[in-house]
């Protein structure tokens, strides 16, 4: 068993236990203080990690590339694998951001039964990713209706497009069944239960996987879980909570005052959100905002006709080797060393 996995798990359900117990008992300290602080070192850490990023200087042009670059006129080039103009890098971050196209093209190798090498592609690692991106998207978003009074048009129809399914039953005039099933919530505890199964199973995977992989994906999984039972099983005061996060955006939870009713699986649900805010701009989950900055994706490759030249490029005090030289000359040759001019030369030519 991976001892990684089970400290990131043991960790989560520390989590939940803290949350469940000390929910009840001090909800100003779970429902306020914890959520403005999450809030706070998030905006913080984002910040702090893209100015960083921003300040790196970027001695090279290294674009990745995947085609032609742009040479002589008669050979055709990849105009966005391998983009020479900002359109071409426009599309491609484009096609990178919203379709994940290089990991659409990523490939496992693996050795056959005969001892040759193949190589796969990862299609089902693509659309698990793929469908836990936009699945969390989605339920961000939706969440917002939280957050908002009234509630937008826009959020209002990406609930009533994620909500399409119901399901009921009649019985003798009694109805039984759900009110309406969101799908991205059902997607999203599904996409990350795979990734966390491909990387538990997959031994490549595993011997690379270290606590900080595992702690998200147990976080993610515990607010997918916490939220379908809210939703699905444990009734919540819905109102309650609505008065609670729309005091949290107007600052009237300053007061610290919390509505009555909000029950123990509310506060754990908030828990792994406020934590996984923490936890978010020091962690791997940052590529979200590096990808836009990543000199491997926003640099045209160009190299053949612009010369990159390091905007962070300072005047530096040179000390050459003739000067190097002169001065240890003498050391150099009772050392054995080779010199370009001997004691005597150098003499000469200052003499002259």
């Amino acid at each position: 068993m991976n001892k990684f996995y089970l400290s990131s798990l043991l960790a989560v359900f520390v989590l939940a236990l803290i949350a469940w117990v000390g929910g009840p008992s001090a909800p100003w300290l779970f429902g306020i203080v914890l959520p403005y602080l999450a809030v706070i070192l998030f905006v913080y850490g984002v910040a702090r990690r893209v100015m960083g990023w921003s300040r790196s200087a970027v001695p090279f042009a290294i674009p990745t590339t995947g085609g032609q670059q742009r040479s002589m006129p008669w050979i055709k080039q990849n105009k966005i694998d391998n983009p020479s103009t900002h359109l071409g890098v426009f599309i491609r971050m484009a096609l990178e951001i919203l379709t994940f196209r290089s990991l659409f093209r990523n490939t496992r190798m693996k050795m056959t039964h005969e001892g040759r090498f193949s190589y796969n592609l990862e299609i089902f690692l693509w659309l698990g990713a793929i469908a836990f991106h936009y699945a969390f998207l989605t339920t961000l978003v939706r969440h917002m209706r939280f957050f908002l009074e009234p509630v937008p048009l826009c959020i209002q129809a990406i609930e009533a497009v994620d909500s399409f399914f119901r399901f009921e039953i009649s019985y003798d005039a009694i109805q039984f069944g759900l009110p309406g099933v969101y799908i991205s919530g059902i997607v999203l505890l599904a996409a990350v239960v795979y990734l966390f199964l491909r990387r538990l199973f997959i031994a490549k995977v595993r011997y690379i996987s270290l606590a900080q992989d595992y702690f998200p994906l147990f976080l993610i999984m515990g607010i997918a879980f916490t939220g379908i039972l809210m939703r699905y099983f444990t009734k919540v005061d819905i109102a309650a909570i609505k008065e609670l996060t729309m005091s949290l955006v107007t600052f009237k939870a300053l007061s610290f005052k919390v509505p009555q009713g909000i029950g123990p699986l509310f506060y754990v649900h908030l828990a792994f959100v406020s934590t996984l805010l923490i936890y978010f701009p020091f962690s791997k989950l940052m590529h979200m905002g590096g990808v836009f900055l990543s000199p491997t994706r926003n640099l045209a490759a160009n190299t053949r006709e612009v010369r990159h030249v390091n905007p962070w490029n300072y005047p530096v005090k040179v000390h050459t080797y003739e000067a190097y030289e002169n001065e240890f000359r003498d050391k150099m040759v009772e050392a054995g060393l080779p010199v370009d001019k001997m004691p005597e030369e150098s003499a000469e030519e200052e003499k002259e």
